[in-house]
């Protein structure tokens, strides 16, 4: 299927909560945060779809929001396209995919520990790459490095 079908298929089944196409050398579908799950689970089990795979779950922080990218891909079909959920900056919560690909146990948990994003849902949020006690998200654009962990200056 062609980006412009995908996007097709997914506005007839989700309406409003599926925002617009963006085709450009790698097209992407912007869709509302709190429906994630539901167009990923969707996406999944649909016949012409099966994008049985989450190749990757990134963080972006752009001044006014923070966004989230999922790149799909079906190995049945062999095509792929790229879903984008935009968050505010305060409280970033959205469901997690977790159950519709395993994968994304990590890959949340890296968002949530680079970003600080909540993933609602999610059997096992804690940081994943930064120590449990540390302070802030270090991918954010106003991230403040702590002068001091445990005792130790902390170089810049």
């Amino acid at each position: 299927m062609t980006p412009q079908q995908i996007f097709e298929k997914l506005k007839e089944q989700f309406g409003d909560r599926v925002l617009e196409l963006t085709e450009n050398v790698d097209p992407f579908i912007r869709v509302s945060a709190d429906a994630i799950a539901e167009i990923g689970r969707f996406l999944r089990d649909d016949e012409a779809m099966r994008f049985e795979s989450l190749m990757c779950l990134s963080g972006v922080d752009y001044p006014e929001h923070l966004s989230l990218v999922y790149h799909l891909f079906s190995s049945t079909h062999r095509h792929k396209i790229t879903l984008k959920a935009e968050l505010g900056r305060e409280n970033p919560r959205l469901p997690t995919v977790e159950g519709v690909w395993r994968v994304a146990n990590w890959h949340e948990r890296e968002t949530y520990d680079m970003f600080g994003v909540v993933f609602e849902g999610h059997s096992d949020l804690r940081r994943i790459l930064c120590p449990d006690d540390w302070e802030g998200w270090p991918l954010r654009k106003d991230y403040q490095v702590q002068e001091y962990y445990r005792g130790i200056r902390v170089e810049v």
